[in-house]
Parts: structure tokens; C-alpha cells; sequence
């Protein structure tokens, strides 16, 4: 198994209940805490918690929104949890979608390639520690510098999805995050992030993928409530456009077209479960161990696992079902 291995964080309840939790995913033999940021808890709270409750582990954000925080204050939290964590800590940056950055915080969406690109760049100098003055394409900075600049400046690693974004990664930044892929998905993404960081003379990238797991043998059941996830993502135009270049039109396409017609029920039964079955592990522990590993085998250098809880599975128990010790 690679060396990395990582679970997605928090589990459900409150925060203030998960220090034994944390501590199990290190006895466990896990490397990693990542957190996500939509509609359930920050991405920075449950890392700072992370911090003290479990010192061993890695963190990192997959992801925070270049968007939804302004420059210096998304500076600001980075600088923050690498103090708390020092030598620790990887932020993970992306654009988000649509229906995060527009609808549920009413920020205009506009650009997104070239906000990520400028906060990356904006970041890079803001850790220096040095005063930042600067018109970048989509926010100007006027003077700001971090009070407490990180002694070592956190890794930055940017979500992608498609070409642009996955050389922008591995040309400007130290690595690329990607989700709702197959493994074969993963080898066309990883092989483009490596490239563009050898092209500009970078190290070797981190590859992060979140992975949705549920380890479970009841393939109906977790075939069928699965369906419902994978909908709710593949039809964010982001990930549409995503899939799409993937080659999954063909694949997608009635489930799609019936989508866009309001037709969810339909949409549903148009989903191919082979379609499932790419995007989503399953099976016993021992089968989705072996299949986070083929992810590893096409490129992946940090596997994190995102627990679903389809078919009865309680996420704890799958976390412990899942360890990598087996």
C-alpha cells in the first residue's frame, strides 16, 4: 500500500465528540486527515482540531474555495493552521462549482480558472512574509502583509478536473486534487499533472484523490442508493463538462437528457450501475484495499478516503474495516 493514506474528516456528530475518533484513524495506521468544504463544517475547524488530537497526522484541505474567502484572509487561515501544524498541513484549493459560490454564497463565479490561478500566485508571495502589492487578473491586493507568516510555507495543491486546470496545477503549484474518477480517469489526469510539472521544472507532484468508498457486499443496495450521489455530481456543470471529456457522453447521455427534462426518477433509471462502479469502491475491505491500490498504481500519491455510508454501513466501522494494516 503507498505510503500515504488518507481518511476524510469529520466523521458525523458534534466536533467536540471526535477526539477519540481522530485518534483511532492514527492507531488505525492512517497518515492523513483531509477535509472537504460545502454545506456541513468548515474546512479549517476540524484540522485545527486535528492538530492537537492527533499530532501524527497529516492535513489538508480537498477543498477550500478560491472564491468564498478573500485573498488575505485565505492567507490568513492557511498561515494559521501550518502554525498550529507546522510541516503539516497541505492546502488544497479549487474553484468549487457554481451552486456553491453563486447560489449559496452570492459571489460571482465568473473566471474561476484564472481566480485560482491568481490566488495561487498571490498565496506564493503573501507566505513570504513580504508586504504584497499587486492587480492580479480577477483581485487587486493593496499592501497587505501577514503579521505571522508560516515558518515554512504550506504546500499548495489545486483541484482539477480538466486539461487546463491539471497543468495549471502542475506548472504553478505543488500538486492537483481529483475526485469522481475510475482508475483508468486517474492514469489520463496524473500523467497530464506530471507533465506540466516536469515541462516547468517543478518537483514530482502530489497527486490527492479523494476517494468515496463503501465497503460493503450488498452491490444492489449500494448500486442503487449510490445512484442518487453520483447524480447530484455529475450534473454540476463543472463535472458534466468533466465527464464529458472523459468520454462519457455516450455513457451519460440518457441519464442526462432526462436530467435536463426534469425527470429525476427517469434520470435514475437511466444511469448505467457500470457507471457506479467505476466512480464508486466497493465490495469487502480486502476489494476496496486492492482497488484504492490500483488508484495508487496509475499515479495517485495520496489516496483519501471519503466513507458512504449506503447499505447500512456505519463510517467508523468502515474506517476501521478499511485501515490499510488491514
Amino acid at each position: 500500500m503507498t505510503a500515504r493514506y488518507g481518511m476524510t474528516v469529520p466523521f458525523a456528530g458534534p466536533l467536540h465528540a471526535q477526539a477519540d475518533r481522530y485518534r483511532d484513524l492514527v492507531e488505525l495506521g492512517y497518515t492523513d486527515a483531509w477535509t472537504a468544504e460545502a454545506d456541513g463544517h468548515d474546512g479549517l475547524t476540524p484540522l485545527a482540531l486535528a492538530s492537537v488530537w492527533a499530532p501524527e497526522l497529516r492535513l489538508g484541505t480537498a477543498i477550500l474555495p478560491a472564491f468564498t474567502r478573500g485573498p488575505a484572509l485565505l492567507a490568513q487561515g492557511a498561515a494559521a493552521l501550518a502554525s498550529a501544524a507546522p510541516g503539516r498541513f497541505v492546502l488544497g484549493l479549487g474553484t468549487s462549482s457554481n451552486v456553491i459560490v453563486e447560489r449559496w454564497n452570492g459571489i460571482d463565479f465568473g473566471a474561476p480558472y484564472a481566480r485560482v490561478r491568481d490566488v495561487v500566485r498571490f498565496l506564493g508571495e503573501a507566505f513570504t512574509g513580504e508586504k504584497v502589492t499587486g492587480t492580479y487578473e480577477t483581485f487587486d491586493v493593496r499592501g497587505f502583509r501577514l503579521a505571522s507568516p508560516p515558518v515554512e510555507a504550506p504546500p499548495i495543491v489545486v483541484a482539477a478536473l480538466r486539461e487546463g486546470m491539471l497543468r495549471l496545477a502542475g506548472r504553478e503549484s505543488d500538486g492537483a486534487v481529483v475526485n469522481w474518477l475510475s482508475v483508468d480517469d486517474a492514469r489520463t489526469v496524473t500523467a497530464i499533472v506530471r507533465d506540466a510539472a516536469a515541462g516547468a521544472g517543478r518537483p514530482g507532484p502530489e497527486v490527492v484523490a479523494r476517494l468515496f468508498v463503501c465497503p460493503s457486499t450488498d452491490r444492489e443496495a449500494v448500486v442503487a442508493q449510490a445512484k442518487r450521489l453520483v447524480a447530484a455530481y455529475v450534473n454540476v456543470p463543472v463535472y458534466r463538462a468533466f465527464h464529458e471529456w472523459l468520454g462519457r457522453t455516450e455513457a451519460l447521455g440518457e441519464h442526462w437528457e432526462r436530467w435536463d427534462a426534469g425527470d429525476r426518477a427517469g434520470s435514475l433509471e437511466a444511469m448505467p450501475d457500470g457507471v457506479v462502479d467505476e466512480l464508486l469502491i466497493h465490495g469487502t475491505p480486502d476489494e476496496c484495499r486492492a482497488h484504492v491500490q490500483r488508484y495508487v498504481d496509475a499515479g495517485v500519491t495520496t489516496p483519501v478516503l471519503s466513507v458512504v455510508p449506503l447499505a447500512g454501513v456505519d463510517p467508523m466501522a468502515a474506517a476501521r474495516d478499511l485501515a490499510p494494516g488491514g
